[in-house]
This record gives C-alpha cells, structure tokens and sequence, in this order.
C-alpha cells in the first residue's frame, strides 16, 4: 500500500510518501511496524494524540481496517480559519 506522510510528519520521517509491504490488520499495526523501522519513524508517530489518520482518502481511527486499502495518510489535526 501507499503511505503518505504529510507536514511535520514529512519532515521527521524524510519522505512524502512509500510503498509499504506489510501484513498488518490495521493501522496501528502499521504504525507499530513503521516505528520499528528508525528512529525518525518512532519520533514521528511517538504521539499519536498529535496525528490523525485517513485510510483511502478517508478520515479513520487508529483501529480501522487495512484489508484491501490502497492508501494511508498521516498528517498532524488540522484547524480552520
């Protein structure tokens, strides 16, 4: 699947986005796969109060579902203006 990172999670993590080949259920096991990876990955999702998440351009919980999904995005919560 595609995982996209978006703000300072970008920034942390250097990349925009990835290809992640993972057999995860759902996405924090993603995640808990991910932070495994370096440090800048376990520094990016160190708080997930601070991150929101949207499974094919879905806003999602942590606990939804990853079967069949063709995206994930992470990005920090966003304010109106």
């Amino acid at each position: 699947m595609d995982v996209l990172y978006f703000a300072w999670v970008r920034e942390r993590i250097g990349l925009p986005r990835e290809k992640v080949d993972a057999d995860v259920a759902t996405v924090m096991d993603l995640v808990e796969v991910l932070r495994a990876r370096e440090d800048r990955y376990d520094a990016a999702f160190s708080d997930l109060s601070a991150l929101r998440v949207a499974v094919d351009q879905q806003l999602a919980d942590f606990d939804a579902p990853l079967a069949g999904v063709r995206e994930v995005a992470f990005f920090p919560p966003m304010t109106g203006g």
